[in-house]
C-alpha cells in the first residue's frame, strides 16, 4: 500500500472513530520534517506522521517535530499499518482526557 493511500483511510478512520474530530493534511513545502496530518478535537490536537510500513524511511527534521516538538506539547506519533490500532486507541484516550 502507498503511504497516500494509508493516509486517506487513516483519516476517514479517524473521522469515524472519535467523534468532533477534524483531520487536516499538512503541506511539507512549508516546513520541511512536519508531520503529515493534524487532528483537532475541542481543545486539543494531535500530529500524525504516516508511513507506509514500520521500517520506512524517516524524512530529515521528521523524528525532531514528532518527538521533540510536537510530542512535548501534545499527542504525536509515527504511525503506519503495524501500529495503526494502538495510535487510535491513544488518540482516543487522549481526547477524553
Amino acid at each position: 500500500m502507498l503511504e497516500s493511500e494509508f493516509q486517506r483511510k487513516l483519516k476517514k478512520r479517524i473521522e469515524g472513530e472519535i467523534p468532533g474530530s477534524y483531520v487536516f493534511k499538512q503541506d511539507s513545502k512549508q516546513v520541511q520534517g512536519i508531520a503529515d496530518l493534524i487532528i483537532i478535537n475541542g481543545p486539543k490536537y494531535a500530529m500524525l506522521e504516516c508511513k507506509k510500513s514500520a521500517n520506512a524511511h524517516h524524512q530529515p527534521n521528521q523524528d525532531y517535530y514528532v518527538n521533540d516538538v510536537f510530542g512535548k506539547m501534545s499527542y504525536a506519533s509515527f504511525v503506519y499499518p503495524e501500529n495503526e490500532d494502538k495510535v487510535i486507541e491513544e488518540l482516543k484516550g487522549w481526547f477524553k482526557e
